[in-house]
């Protein structure tokens, strides 16, 4: 009999679950629901060897329901809703997608920074309006792009993108701050290093691409706004968590920034009572850096291939916790 495979299928294309139903039992759940609370979805889990999708948190607890888990395949780059060191305990690969969504991610946070810098959002309102009496002036004036500092935390390959895009394509002057330095992409882009406050004072635009952890839970605080220049332009693609939105909202109204372009929140999907919504000062996306219908496609794919490999014997193409497991 084959293996039974949770599927919460809203997450993949119809062949490529189509890839699974050749191999597998598929146990199929909305990843727009939530699956804990479907009927059968508990007799599913203790069944299940693999799982794969976008559309619950696995704590501890959840994972301690799967005696049979092998795989868990998620069709997302970050890992947060999962217990990683539970997972590893359990000897249980995890496997994500890294590489293809960086340049789609990267093209959201240009998107975000022009979007910002020129009003686009705002504007475009205004003219669906019908306030668009006469030529333009002060008050719908936006600020350059080109030539301006762009100050990037978190220099990976989204990293690495957004700075080629920044210095290449507007001449913007691209200083970054990691935990460790990047030499190669110092050299290709020219990029400069710069601690944590100094990127914060010296930048007209601040872009945050850092996976949420512990480590950078709300590393822009109230003391990290303070920092920065009162023309300043903070941009987050990062994670949620990595904001005091609270601090944010602070620095908005106090003048502290000019702006702020949000593609993450704390909390998903946020309304229209959200502090940081109907702003002029803010754009606020629904969490699209992946969203196009090329990179969602690729990212289904490497996460099928995750999971076949993984309960295959094989090796993962892209497995988070492969350095745990000695795989």
């Amino acid at each position: 009999m084959s293996s039974t495979v949770l599927v919460f299928s809203d997450s993949l294309p119809d062949d490529q679950k189509a890839r699974l139903a050749e191999r597998y039992t598929l146990a199929d759940f909305s990843a727009y629901d939530d699956p804990s609370t479907a009927p059968g979805f508990d007799d599913a889990l203790a069944r299940a060897r693999g799982a794969i999708g976008v559309s619950m948190r696995w704590p501890a607890e959840t994972i301690e329901r799967a005696p049979h888990l092998r795989v868990l395949s998620s069709v997302s780059v970050g890992v947060d809703a999962y217990d990683v060191a539970a997972l590893s305990r359990r000897g249980i690969a995890l496997g994500h997608t890294p590489d293809v969504l960086t340049d789609t991610t990267a093209d959201t946070a240009m998107t975000l920074l022009l979007a910002t810098a020129r009003r686009v959002v705002e504007l475009a309102e205004w003219v669906r309006a019908g306030q668009w009496a006469a030529p333009v002036g002060r008050d719908q004036f936006g600020v350059n792009v080109h030539h301006k500092r762009l100050g990037i935390v978190g220099m990976g390959r989204i990293g690495q993108a957004i700075a080629r895009r920044a210095a290449f394509g507007f001449g913007m002057d691209v200083v970054y701050h990691n935990r460790s330095r990047k030499p190669e992409a110092e050299d290709e882009i020219g990029l400069r290093y710069v601690e944590f406050d100094e990127l914060l004072a010296d930048s007209d635009f601040v872009c945050v691409v850092v996976p949420g952890t512990d480590d950078t839970h709300h590393m822009f605080d109230e003391a990290a706004f303070e920092r920065m220049a009162p023309h300043a332009i903070f941009i987050n693609i990062a994670r949620g968590s990595v904001v005091d939105e609270n601090a944010l909202v602070a620095a908005l109204d106090a003048g502290g920034i000019r702006a702020a372009g949000l593609d993450v929140f704390q909390g998903e999907p946020i309304g229209a009572d959200h502090p940081l919504v109907g702003r002029n000062d803010v754009v606020a996306l629904p969490h699209i850096g992946s969203a196009t219908f090329e990179t969602r496609y690729d990212m289904a794919r490497l996460a099928v291939d995750n999971l076949i490999a993984g309960l295959e014997g094989e090796p993962m193409p892209a497995c988070y916790n492969a350095a745990d497991l000695e795989l």
